[in-house]
């Protein structure tokens, strides 16, 4: 009777516990209409404040811009992020890959910190994982890019590393959730998450369609569920579980590569922070310098971005429900509506907006070979005080 309610309680603790589900892609240029690699990472954590830092080269070491926790004040771990000659690195949790009892773990954000800072390819990546002092303290599948045609994912646990060149990969492009392919098998998490994803991109990639934008609009707010086989969107309330999207995801990010021989100055950052269904996409560029926008950094002494504070405000509106369990419930009917009111489909619009003027200006730079600071400073404040109104109008507004 005892270990019957021992196990009872067990299941109840694990089926509580979070497990942080993020879904993500490598995808070579081979499907994409530019040739341009793409590296996306849809991150879901437990801590939902998510900022963009800049971080100075240092003794040598590259500069680089990555997510970091609002509550590491310090910076000291790096979440998705790229570098200063093109190198990009995110991760997702895996959780059948540990096969050893060492205490150290979670240590994914140190490694990707101290990867961005010395890595230029994806080779340098895998020397850095081989050369990591054991254990690791990581249970991952880290994604990678750089500026020259590298592209892959590295499952690592403690002691072991298993690499998957997307060079390798029919399709184009390899996903990852939460369960590694070198790991055991059926254990894990993210299984449907992953069916998601693996119908959304099928399509695509045969029509070398895979773009950031579609990555941002589409994926990281697709509400299709592939084992009822429908797509939610159109209900009016929904069980928050096994979509793409997820009460606790933090943020969506792609990094759009360059093609090799390009300068990886044009390397841009696509950063959605907080609820893609109630956030907008900004840009970031590292390669010049008002290129990381004041609504993606930390405001004043609160180590908090306004847009990922003003997605949060609007997505207690998605959720709103406190009481007992009704936190798992999402009223669907404020993200979409037939006419097209919905609070996603209204910052749809402005994405696309966002998108135009970033990309007239990334255009350009490319033509030219160099980024127009004056001009990137103009863009960018524009475009800033324009996502600005746009969530004080939908936060101040009684009708959404």
């Amino acid at each position: 009777m005892c270990r019957r309610l021992f196990l009872l309680i067990l299941l109840c603790v694990v089926a509580g516990m979070p497990a942080w589900a993020c879904t993500s892609a490598v995808v070579s240029g081979r499907v994409t209409p530019d040739g341009r690699p793409l590296l996306w990472k849809h991150r879901d954590a437990s801590d939902l404040n998510n900022r963009i830092v800049r971080f100075d080269a240092v003794k040598g070491q590259f500069s680089f811009v990555g997510v970091v926790n609002g509550t590491d004040s310090l910076a000291r771990e790096v979440w998705t992020g790229y570098n200063s000659v093109g190198f990009a690195v995110m991760n997702t949790a895996s959780y059948n890959l540990k096969n050893d009892t060492s205490s150290l773990a979670d240590r994914e954000g140190v490694v990707m910190k101290r990867a961005l800072a010395v890595c230029r390819t994806v080779d340098d990546f895998a020397r850095l994982l081989d050369e990591w002092p054991r254990p690791i303290g990581v249970e991952a599948n880290f994604g990678a890019i750089d500026a020259e045609g590298g592209a892959a994912y590295f499952e690592v646990n403690n002691y072991e590393v298993t690499r998957y060149d997307v060079a390798d990969a029919p399709d184009g492009y390899l996903l990852r959730t939460n369960y590694s392919m070198s790991g055991r098998p059926d254990e894990g998490f993210g299984y449907i998450r992953y069916d998601n994803a693996a119908r959304l991109f099928a399509p695509v990639a045969a029509q070398k369609a895979i773009t950031p934008e579609w990555l941002t609009g589409v994926c990281s707010r697709s509400f299709y569920h592939t084992l009822l086989g429908r797509d939610f969107s159109g209900d009016n309330w929904a069980v928050d579980q096994d979509f793409i999207p997820r009460r606790s995801t933090s943020a969506s990010l792609v990094v759009e590569g360059v093609k090799p021989g390009e300068s990886p100055a044009f390397t841009t950052m696509w950063t959605v922070l907080g609820y893609p269904p109630c956030s907008v996409v900004l840009p970031v560029w590292l390669g010049c310098n008002s290129g990381v926008p004041a609504l993606l950094q930390a405001s004043g002494d609160t180590l908090r971005a306004p847009l990922c504070e003003w997605a949060n405000a609007l997505k207690r509106e998605a959720f709103p429900i406190e009481r007992g369990s009704g936190s798992h419930y999402l009223h669907m009917a404020r993200l979409f509506r037939p006419d097209g009111s919905g609070m996603t489909q209204q910052l749809l619009g402005l994405e696309k907006e966002v998108y135009a003027q970033s990309r007239t200006l990334l255009d350009e730079a490319r033509r030219s070979g160099s980024w127009n600071d004056r001009q990137v400073e103009r863009t960018m404040t524009r475009i800033e005080q324009q996502v600005s109104a746009f969530f004080q109008k939908m936060l101040n507004s009684g009708s959404r």
